[in-house]
């Protein structure tokens, strides 16, 4: 009992411990969620419409979307600034896709299979021409190629493993295509449901094809508003303020954007950088001139392209390369020679010039063991059909093309795959070879031969004029000198000049943008841009292709809705000062009734034909594009002289019509029905701008792209 009335002496205490632990445990878990939420939120690459897509599925995307871009321009890789347009390309296929599928879901309207089979079965659509599956003969897409072609992927992946990997590219290619068509037409569907809404009538088409071939002859008395003094007009910020009230909805932006000002080094080769290289250039073109093996002197020379020994065509030449040997004659090599677009130096060998094939059609049996080969070489040399021997070896065995374009531009070639485009390039069509490749054996029959051409063999040795070690720490040291004595934008602009720097301004910033200030390898200064305050400075950055030095200071931002008026000064400056101008002038012109009166008070008068209500004169002696102008002119009647003064863009006008007339064009009432429809669809075109603006996108590519 006496231990029983300890415990409930001590209670209170002991539900304080309770609740304690309980509150920390529940603490634990809260944080972790918060954390794990965090670390999803890390992962994601955007979000439309709530739908989110992590860095993976859209790594995903881009190399899906890269891999059909090689296959289709028989690329090895892409250079970077393509593979940003693929990934810009891949997201905006992902937003407008999701948008899409949410209006259409709401109309009920999808794209079944049946569709799809139908589609294929016309092979008239545009995307189904860039498939492998089109008939040589007639042109056209051959729904039974593919249909052949899925069977036979089914089928090796179970008793072929071998020949199903090399199908799995094609498979892929078609899946994309697939896709494509999908969503391609499930947009046409919500688009021609959109178009049916819009209808035009016989009495608006008369009045629009009156208004466009209607033709005005005029005497145009013009003031331009650059004949007003600047001095003379007054503006004031409340002036600025009543315009942007005015027209504040243009100053609405649906995404956040940032300005800022910045310093950029670019470090370059020293004299004595040059120099050195220049040495080694010369040596190389010596030891290519006495005849050293030019495989070995490219390599030793650190060449940016390799030597292949595969001839090919003007083409695959570099422009600078090409151009030289245009000059040049066969076995001669070249003094070393600057290219100033691309920084480098160069020599060149021009080792052979040859006709060969641009277009080889050919087919292949490939195994392993060489008494198989000899057997099959024999038959098939023997007149045994390709086809039926190669399928004996679970191979089809069926022809196919080589192009120059497939391999001549690859950065590098081995010694087999050398081999096998050697051998297939210089064989004559019905030729017959085993070539013994890779550890095993290849058939090869050569079939046709198209398109002869003049091919090049051409050593190349093209050097980077590279900055030293020495150079690059020099110009570091300076630069973080610079920066360490410089934390403010205050600091970097008041002293950049006296480090021998320049400091640039670049205004509206979207994080949608590859790089800062046009210089590669910046993707840290954009995740800092977009994560610093105004007034920050960041640290320094190495970027560019490590050329480059560079210091941010961010100035303003500007976040999603109306811009404040004092970012648009400029802007609405000019406008304002057009408007007291165009007062200034109207109120000179007040009270002129004929040309005469226009010219005594210092209008210039020209003769100005042929003006349509639908297209925007344009006049020479303001040097602007006056669409009101061609409204006003429009509504006067023949005689008329102007009841008021234009407000131009360029100036103020007054004008005397001198004749209307029609053009001699015929009214088709259909064609111009259509025609207005047709305009009609162009302005709804911009709902899919509507939309997006609505889908709560969030792009946040920046952070890992």
């Amino acid at each position: 009992m006496a231990a029983i009335g300890k415990i409930r002496s001590w209670s209170v205490f002991l539900v304080g411990v309770i609740a304690f632990a309980l509150f920390a445990f529940i603490a634990e878990e809260a944080f972790r969620s918060c954390e794990a939420t965090g670390n999803e939120r890390r992962q994601q690459v955007g979000e439309v419409l709530g739908d989110k897509i992590s860095v993976q599925e859209f790594q995903n995307l881009v190399d899906e979307y890269q891999e059909v871009m090689k296959i289709t321009q028989g690329r090895d890789n892409l250079s970077e600034d393509e593979l940003n347009r693929v990934k810009d390309q891949v997201w905006n296929q992902f937003v407008s896709g999701k948008v899409i599928e949410n209006e259409a879901a709401k109309l009920g309207l999808t794209v079944t299979d049946e569709e799809l089979q139908n589609m294929l079965k016309e092979g008239t659509n545009p995307m189904l021409m860039q498939t492998p599956f089109v008939n040589q003969q007639t042109g056209r897409f051959d729904v039974s190629a593919l249909t052949k072609f899925l069977n036979d992927y089914k089928t090796a992946q179970t008793s072929n493993p071998q020949a199903a990997e090399q199908y799995e590219t094609i498979y892929k290619y078609w899946q994309f295509i697939e896709k494509q068509l999908r969503q391609q037409t499930l947009a046409m569907k919500y688009q021609t449901l959109l178009a049916a809404c819009l209808l035009s009538n016989p009495v608006s088409a008369k009045a629009s094809f009156a208004d466009r071939n209607t033709e005005s002859n005029i005497l145009l008395a013009s003031m331009p508003y650059s004949s007003v003094n600047d001095n003379d007009v007054k503006v004031e910020d409340a002036d600025l303020k009543a315009k942007y009230n005015e027209q504040k909805e243009m100053y609405k932006q649906d995404t956040e954007s940032r300005d800022i000002k910045y310093v950029d080094f670019q470090v370059l080769a020293s004299v004595a950088d040059r120099a050195e290289l220049m040495k080694t250039m010369k040596a190389a073109s010596q030891q290519l001139a006495a005849g050293e093996a030019p495989a070995t002197v490219v390599r030793k020379a650190q060449s940016q392209i390799a030597y292949s020994g595969i001839p090919v065509t003007r083409a695959a030449l570099a422009s600078d390369i090409a151009k030289k040997v245009d000059s040049m004659a066969v076995g001669q090599t070249s003094a070393p020679f600057e290219t100033t677009f691309d920084n480098t130096l160069n020599v060149v060998k021009f080792i052979s010039k040859v006709q060969m094939p641009d277009s080889v059609e050919f087919r292949a049996i490939q195994v392993a063991d060489a008494k198989q080969a000899d057997s099959i070489y024999q038959a098939v040399k023997g007149g045994a059909d390709f086809e039926a021997v190669a399928k004996k070896y679970q191979q089809e065995g069926a022809k196919q093309w080589l192009t120059s374009a497939m391999y001549q531009n690859a950065p590098s070639i081995d010694a087999d795959t050398k081999a096998y485009i050697t051998a297939l390039t210089t064989m004559g069509a019905g030729e017959t070879k085993d070539l013994e490749i890779g550890g095993g054996h290849m058939i090869l029959q050569v079939t046709n031969r198209k398109a002869f051409v003049d091919k090049y063999d051409v050593a190349v040795i093209k050097h980077t004029i590279d900055f030293s070690k020495e150079t690059y720490s020099k110009a570091y040291n300076k630069f973080s000198q610079f920066v360490s004595e410089n934390k403010t934008l205050e600091g970097l602009e008041k002293n950049a000049e006296k480090f021998g720097f320049r400091v640039s301004e670049r205004n509206d910033m979207f994080n949608s943008e590859h790089n800062v200030a046009g210089i590669r390898g910046t993707r840290e200064a954009m995740k800092w841009i977009f994560d610093a305050k105004a007034g920050d400075v960041s640290p320094l950055y190495e970027c560019g292709n490590n050329d480059h030095l560079l210091v941010i200071a961010l100035t303003k931002v500007h976040p999603v809705g109306y811009r404040d008026w004092e970012s648009m000064k400029d802007v609405l400056r000019e406008e304002v000062v057009a408007d007291k101008k165009f007062d200034i002038l109207a109120k000179k012109l007040e009270g002129v009734k004929s040309i005469a009166d226009a010219k005594k008070q210092g209008a210039k008068v020209d003769s100005v034909n042929q003006i349509t209500f639908a297209a925007p004169v344009f006049v020479q002696a303001t040097g602007a594009s006056e669409p009101a102008l061609s409204g006003a002119v429009a509504a006067a009647k023949q005689g008329e002289f102007s009841q008021r003064v234009v407000k131009g863009n360029g100036g103020a006008y007054l004008f005397q019509v001198l004749s209307k007339k029609q053009n001699d064009s015929k009214f088709d009432a259909k064609a111009a029905e259509q025609q207005l429809q047709q305009q009609a669809l162009q302005a709804a075109g911009r709902f899919m701008q509507e939309l997006v603006q609505k889908a709560g996108v969030v792009d946040n590519r920046y952070l890992f792209f």
